[in-house]
């Protein structure tokens, strides 16, 4: 998971301990960081944020999938600019949650984004549509 606020990190935790088949490997807070631990953990799934220091997740995405290449990259963030969520796919991303719609939305899109489906937040009717 990578997230800049730390707060957050313990809410996903929350949601993700109910599921006996889930687990978090590791957490940072900044893109460059993200890449290398993708590469050394070669994850499932990467839950990355929009808005990250050193390097923002767009570009840390595009590095991850490198770096990577069996990890689903699945954005978890408040950011609901369709410019930003358009470029997170455009970047390899296979889904874009909103923060706000988490609580409902992260373990479905999780479960299909294992699946090599893409996944849109239900906040996203629009785009969901594409």
């Amino acid at each position: 998971m990578v997230d800049d606020f730390l707060p957050w990190h313990s809410f996903v935790k929350d949601i993700l301990e109910a599921e006996t088949d889930l687990k978090i490997l590791s957490f940072t807070s900044d893109g460059l960081q993200a890449i290398q631990m993708a590469e050394e953990l070669q994850p499932d799934v990467i839950l990355m944020d929009v808005n990250l220091p050193t390097m923002n997740g767009l570009k840390a995405t595009q590095q991850s999938r490198i770096v990577s290449p069996g990890s689903k990259i699945l954005f978890l963030s408040a950011d609901d600019a369709v410019d930003h969520i358009r470029a997170a796919f455009d970047a390899g991303a296979s889904g874009y949650v909103l923060k706000s719609d988490s609580y409902t939305d992260l373990v479905p899109a999780i479960r299909v984004v294992l699946l090599g489906q893409k996944f849109v937040s239900r906040s996203l009717r629009d785009l969901r549509e594409d």
